[in-house]
């Protein structure tokens, strides 16, 4: 299986591989990055570079698919976005991504994500797209109501951080959901 490079009008979605170890440990070296991670902050280039090869595996294993997230017009990587807990038999996955903070509030999350739904959706023909959340990450929520997810619930204690255990938000999206917003609020094409 060859990995999906996807496009939108300002980024390029690809597969992330060790030419880009020290951009992703810029990016998960930042406090204010990993703080809604699920991960501590990096504090070697190692750990990039284990990271990537995890993705790489998760991927040929058909168990996730993770994205780096480029400029078109400057080549920078600036995050990564992908599909956790890829399962194709029962058409479900849970998106996660990060971003350098110097991008955020730009659109670019929104766009990548967009991109990657559509994807998701009419390509890989998933039924449903979940997204495990801290409580206090208000701007992700935000983010993912606005493009149509739904609280479902709270799973407490869920992730464990820092020496401590945070309680998360469990929101969906699915595929009908999706086409009605698509096609009402971001005129994409939903077949």
């Amino acid at each position: 299986m060859l990995f999906p490079t996807l496009e939108t009008e300002r980024l390029k979605l690809i597969e992330i591989t060790q030419n880009h170890e020290e951009s992703l440990f810029e990016i998960l070296s930042l406090d204010e990055v990993t703080r809604h991670y699920g991960t501590d902050s990096f504090t070697s280039i190692e750990e990039a570079k284990k990271l990537i090869d995890m993705f790489q595996k998760n991927f040929y294993e058909k168990r996730a698919i993770r994205w780096g997230i480029i400029l078109k017009e400057s080549n920078k990587f600036i995050g990564t976005l992908g599909l956790n807990g890829l399962q194709l038999k029962n058409k479900k996955a849970e998106i996660g991504y990060e971003i350098h903070p110097f991008y955020w509030r730009t659109g670019y999350t929104s766009e990548a994500i967009k991109e990657v739904l559509r994807y998701s959706f009419l390509e890989l023909e998933l039924n449903r797209i979940g997204a495990v959340v801290y409580l206090e990450n208000q701007a992700s929520i935000n983010l993912l109501e606005k493009l149509g997810f739904s609280k479902e619930g709270v799973l407490r204690d869920y992730l464990y951080q820092n020496d401590q255990f945070h309680t998360t938000h469990m929101l969906s999206l699915l595929i009908h959901e999706w086409k009605t917003t698509a096609l009402n609020s971001f005129g994409a094409k939903a077949n």
